[in-house]
């Protein structure tokens, strides 16, 4: 079982673990723990997504807060691809009944154990 410090992204020895923190990611949206979430993303994150682009780690937690449309969603991750720089995740977001709203694969950079940046490319279902 891993360490709370390595599910929350931060892998033994102080150095990030790319994977742990997408799913760290994941998981918190999906708890709706907030504080949690921005704890993974560095200040100045992006994400670039294909109906917006949300500039600032505080904008982009306020949004998904106060802002989203539906929070009351789970992300279904069906494969992480660790090699690179950053990670990359495909996967499915489901509403409440488990009906599937989307398919995405999400593409984060990672800098000093910290989310910095998130592409996310969706395809309606």
């Amino acid at each position: 079982m891993p360490s709370r410090r390595e599910a929350d992204g931060e892998a033994r020895g102080g150095e990030s673990d790319p994977a742990a923190l997408a799913r760290s990611y994941y998981d918190a949206l999906d708890a709706g723990e907030y504080d949690r979430l921005a704890s993974l993303l560095h200040p100045e994150f992006v994400q670039r997504r294909p109906d917006r682009t949300f500039e600032g780690r505080d904008r982009f937690v306020a949004f998904m807060r106060d802002e989203r449309p539906n929070t009351d969603t789970t992300h279904v991750v069906e494969r992480v691809y660790p090699a690179g720089p950053g990670v990359a995740v495909r996967g499915r977001v489901l509403d409440a009944d488990g009906a599937e709203l989307f398919a995405f694969v999400d593409v984060f950079s990672v800098d000093a154990g910290r989310l910095t940046a998130l592409e996310t490319y969706a395809a309606e279902s």
